[in-house]
């Protein structure tokens, strides 16, 4: 299982909200790129980046950090937040991101979905965000009635890299993640998921690698900068 750490932009800083809220934030590190090179000595072979503000606006907005992120750490980053038409998609995959995250757009214009996917094979993920099992959109600002399994079920055939789960009421509360939820959405599908939300431990990640064959990812933020997780400690366990 690959272990994401998670950076999250507002304003320029590397940040940690509290069930998505974007007035809890925490600034950990007012230096992103700074942040992404110290997960990366660790060992870490992927980012985990989110445009928080570009969610929010529909577009995106902390670029230049991502950019500057991208140039100098070396691994793989995937990036979800205000990426919504095959222009910017095209552009982030220009400057060499590894994967793009479509959360909004999945659900309000699927079709963006299977044409991306299609335009460039493995560099499209769908970002599941999700409150008590029904999607939030728009920075998880707009609740949906749309069912997690119903939407991620719907991509099937659209060739997506990973449904990137987020369980909202979880997300940097350091409460340990949805188990019973994200197996549920791992065994359903064949695309292979990534959990978000609620990484407190490494004992949680091993849980989650455990808890379905669907599951080939986890992505942790709040734990990794609070010291919760040593993330060298916990790439080498997921190893064994």
């Amino acid at each position: 299982m690959i272990l994401y750490p998670a950076i999250d932009l507002k304003d320029g800083n590397a940040v940690r909200l509290l069930r998505g809220e974007m007035d809890k934030a925490t600034v950990f590190n007012e230096d992103p790129v700074e942040q992404a090179s110290a997960f990366v000595d660790a060992g870490c072979e992927w980012l985990h980046l989110v445009d928080l503000n570009g969610a929010f606006a529909g577009e995106p907005v902390n670029a230049a950090p991502v950019e500057e992120i991208l140039k100098n750490c070396g691994v793989p980053a995937q990036l979800g937040g205000g990426i919504r038409d095959m222009t910017t998609i095209e552009t982030w995959i220009d400057k060499g991101l590894a994967r793009v995250i479509l959360g909004t757009a999945a659900v309000e214009n699927p079709e963006l979905v299977h044409e991306a996917a299609a335009a460039f094979p493995g560099k499209v993920a769908v970002g599941i965000d999700a409150r008590n099992g029904f999607v939030a959109t728009k920075g998880w600002a707009e609740e949906t009635n749309v069912k997690v399994t119903d939407l991620a079920r719907s991509f099937e055939d659209a060739g997506v890299a990973a449904i990137i789960y987020t369980d909202i009421n979880r997300d940097g509360a350091m409460q340990g993640p949805n188990i019973k939820a994200t197996a549920q959405l791992a065994n359903s599908v064949e695309i292979p998921v990534i959990a978000s939300g609620g990484v407190s431990s490494i004992s949680d990640l091993i849980a989650l690698r455990d808890c379905g064959a669907g599951l080939n990812g986890a992505i942790s933020g709040r734990a990794l900068y609070d010291g919760a997780i040593d993330l060298k400690d916990a790439l080498k366990t997921l190893k064994e």
